[in-house]
């Protein structure tokens, strides 16, 4: 009996040790954002108000009932949020400067391209893999499915864009206009694949923002769930934006830290491009500049004397600075390097 009683106090604090273990989504990790800019339209909605953070900002954006939120700006001193039915993509909308503000944009809603199988896509493709018209969702010619949206209120099935409302494989797909092809794949490409990577990607820019294992990135301007010393400001030259997946220290490819409470940090599964290196323009032989980076020079001994291990062995020393790992590192014989800009 005792033994049952002191279980049943001790279960209020397992189970507040287990949530703590785990972590809510910032909003804010489904927009992309733009600072000091204004989106102008006024024929279309929006609507105004106080609020005290972004994150809330973005929370309202993401469960507004008035319409669909597409982005939304907050007025940095005013801490005021406008919510947007439009954004960059939508037909008569114009961007201006504005310093007062920071343009947050829905990611789903901008990017033509998808994450996995494509379910969350909200872009504007209308044309299939073959160059077939998509037919209106909202039509039953000339083929009657099921898919209308008034009964599929959250699949997002406007106009003939594509879309993959049951998270099918293939991708985004729609019906088409011509009567001899039901439906077809829209063939977007995978958001690794729209922009590759050279040597190891410290140059990436893509929009990537998932791990190789599938987790979803950090972005780098928030210490949740993983304090870290990257932060944009910081670094204003490694293109850290929002939580896509770079390298801004010199790892063998682009990673970012991760959503997930026991994975601080992952790689992320970028292309290498066809012509996988870098060509340094300022590369020197007998000096060096800033961090060394681009020395390219024949010296192999410390400023002591004692000889440099090749890079390409683990003896006496075990390290990851292999020529396979940094292919354009130049880590030829012993010579001294800083493949990672330390």
């Amino acid at each position: 009996m005792l033994a049952t009683i002191r279980l049943a106090l001790l279960l209020p604090a397992l189970v507040s040790t287990v949530d703590s273990m785990t972590t809510r989504k910032n909003a804010l990790h489904d927009f992309l954002k733009t600072p000091g800019h204004k989106l102008v339209e006024r024929s279309q909605p929006q609507k105004s108000k106080r609020m005290d953070t972004i994150e809330q900002c973005a929370k309202r954006c993401m469960k507004y009932k008035g319409f669909v939120c597409r982005a939304f700006y907050f007025a940095k001193s005013e801490k005021r949020c406008s919510w947007l039915s439009f954004n960059s993509k939508t037909k008569g909308v114009k961007g201006r400067p504005d310093r007062s503000v920071d343009l947050y944009e829905r990611k789903d809603y901008i990017r033509e391209c998808i994450i996995g199988k494509g379910k969350n896509y909200r872009g504007t493709k209308s044309v299939t893999e073959t160059g077939q018209i998509c037919q209106h969702w909202n039509s039953t010619i000339p083929h009657d499915h099921r898919f209308l949206p008034s009964s599929n209120l959250n699949k997002n099935l406007q106009e003939n864009y594509c879309r993959n409302p049951r998270g099918e494989e293939g991708g985004p797909w729609c019906f088409t206009m011509n009567p001899r092809t039901r439906l077809e794949s829209c063939a977007i490409p995978q958001c690794s694949e729209v922009e590759c990577m050279t040597c190891n990607g410290e140059t990436y820019r893509g929009p990537m923002d998932h791990t190789e294992s599938g987790k979803e990135c950090q972005r780098w301007d928030l210490q949740m769930p993983h304090n870290h010393r990257f932060n944009p400001e910081r670094f204003p030259d490694k293109g850290l934006d929002d939580n896509y997946c770079r390298n801004p220290n010199g790892r063998t490819k682009p990673w970012c830290y991760t959503l997930d409470l026991h994975t601080v940090w992952e790689y992320c599964a970028i292309k290498e491009c066809v012509h996988n290196c870098d060509h340094d323009s300022e590369m020197t032989t007998e000096c060096f500049k800033d961090l060394g980076e681009s020395y390219r020079g024949t010296m192999n001994t410390t400023p002591s004397g004692i000889p440099c291990q090749r890079w390409d062995l683990q003896f006496p020393h075990h390290h990851n600075f292999t020529p396979e790992n940094y292919k354009c590192k130049d880590l030829n014989k012993n010579y001294c390097r800083n493949p990672d800009g330390a």
